[in-house]
């Protein structure tokens, strides 16, 4: 029973997860559209492993991760859900 209910949570939140490509329009402004812009955050993001970014932007999430920049991707981390994070991830690990 309990991992039945654990499906289907899993199940009914990645329903309501946004996409990555509409997530990926507010982190443009900074990392440019196809993620590569280093002007203002310093950090190309294009290229990088779904795995590495799900890391980053958890520990942006908690607060325990990141630079110079901390404050602000805490402040758009936060109220991403796990699935968005993952949407997010796997979307940004694609641009090349």
């Amino acid at each position: 029973m309990t991992k039945i209910l654990s499906l289907l949570t899993c199940f009914a939140l990645s329903c309501f997860a946004a996409s990555g490509a509409e997530l990926f329009t507010k982190c443009a402004s900074c990392h440019g559209k196809d993620g590569k812009n280093k002007a203002i955050s310093g950090k190309v993001l294009a290229g990088q492993k779904a795995t590495e970014l799900t890391k980053k932007l958890t520990g942006y999430k908690k607060g325990t991760f990141g630079g110079a920049k901390k404050g602000m991707m805490t402040g758009v981390a936060k109220p991403l859900s796990d699935g968005d994070i993952k949407a997010l991830s796997t979307y940004i690990s694609k641009l090349k």
